[in-house]
């Protein structure tokens, strides 16, 4: 299959992108387009078939649910059975944004689009590009990310190329995301709203408008990963975002991170290839604690990804998966990772980060 890569950089390439991918929607096909959080690959959200050629080209299992994007509180709507004043709420506050809400499905909504749930993931994504083709389509549009299931999610054009030329009809093609991390995804459907997935709406955002908002344990990744468990969002029973590498947290004081780091690059093995994934702080403490300013030390690393300040937790956020994907590129084996403290979007942060190493505890 030939993939037109389309970049709306006039008004006129614009019309046209927009033009060509809601005509495919409507026929049922598959196209890529970017949202503020990650590029998307989207398919009719309401067409069974549309929907079953998404888990194909991702490789996506059949009981991970997908969100669909719609461009009005109106179109949610028509997709639920009820609308809570928790949805009324949120809509009002975070929507259009990084906020998907799960609530009873009606009928209309296929099985495949739910992975077989009772319930279904919406958001109204804030990206003109996305809402406007929404609007174009004439349909809500079920879109995961443009990535091959389980590898890190696309956060530039580029990314959906790698992965999917070949593969889909249209990729639309407008550079970086804003958030870089997917949405948060709040379950409505009980009696208390739970965050079951962090993203860019914030646990202490929603807390301040809804009272009471709690944390599901896959957050931690506290749930089982096979047998009869059945996930209500993306990215709660499978590994996601992995690298080809192994990924090590790194933690601690300012010292002790330092002291990890020069450590694991000293104890460096023949044929060995290792990614720093650190904050600006801590690559300058690395340099300083070099003596008569020698860089061999940082010169051990093959990879050196700042991911800005660390008093910037949405720059880091916004770095992560382009980080990620570098270190693949580059055939990185060991990657180096620091954390960040999990309150606002660092929660969000290390969700990913945790989940990419596979929630493995040990660290340097």
């Amino acid at each position: 299959m030939e993939t037109k890569r389309i970049y709306p950089d006039t008004e006129a390439k614009k019309e046209q992108v927009l033009n060509e991918a809601a005509e495919l929607i409507r026929r049922g096909e598959v196209v890529a387009f970017p949202t503020e959080t990650v590029y998307g690959l989207g398919g009719d959200a309401l067409n069974s078939s549309a929907c079953a050629k998404i888990f194909e080209i991702k490789g996506r299992p059949a009981d991970n649910p997908l969100i669909v994007h719609v461009a009005s509180v109106q179109e949610a709507k028509k997709l639920v059975k009820n609308w809570p004043w928790e949805a009324e709420v949120c809509a009002r506050q975070f929507w259009p944004g990084p906020l998907t809400l799960v609530l009873p499905k009606v009928d209309i909504v296929p099985d495949i689009t739910s992975g077989g749930l009772d319930t279904v993931a919406i958001r109204m994504p804030s990206h003109p590009l996305a809402l406007e083709l929404i609007a174009r389509a004439g349909c809500p549009i079920a879109a995961p990310s443009a990535n091959i299931s389980g590898k890190p999610s696309p956060t530039e054009g580029e990314h959906v190329w790698q992965d999917f030329c070949g593969k889909i009809p249209l990729l639309i093609d407008a550079g970086k995301c804003k958030v870089g991390l997917e949405s948060t995804v709040l379950d409505l459907s009980g009696k208390i709203p739970l965050i079951l997935r962090p993203g860019g709406i914030t646990w202490e955002q929603l807390n301040a408008v809804l009272g009471k908002v709690e944390l599901d344990p896959a957050v931690e990744g506290n749930l089982p990963v096979s047998g009869s468990f059945k996930p209500k969002a993306p990215g709660m029973k499978y590994r996601h975002y992995a690298p080809q590498g192994e990924i090590v947290l790194v933690s601690g004081d300012k010292e002790q991170r330092i002291a990890q780091i020069a450590a694991r690059l000293n104890s460096k093995k023949a044929g060995e290839r290792i990614a720093l994934l650190c904050f600006e702080e801590t690559i300058a403490a690395l340099k300083e604690a070099t003596p008569n300013g020698d860089q061999s030390l940082i010169s051990k690393a093959d990879l050196m990804f700042p991911l800005g300040s660390r008093n910037n937790q949405a720059q880091a956020a916004s770095r992560l998966f382009k980080a990620l994907r570098l270190c693949d590129q580059q055939k990185i084996s060991l990657i180096l990772a620091e954390v960040m403290e999990e309150k606002g979007i660092g929660r969000a942060f290390m969700n990913r980060l945790k989940k990419a190493a596979g929630y493995k505890k040990d660290k340097l």
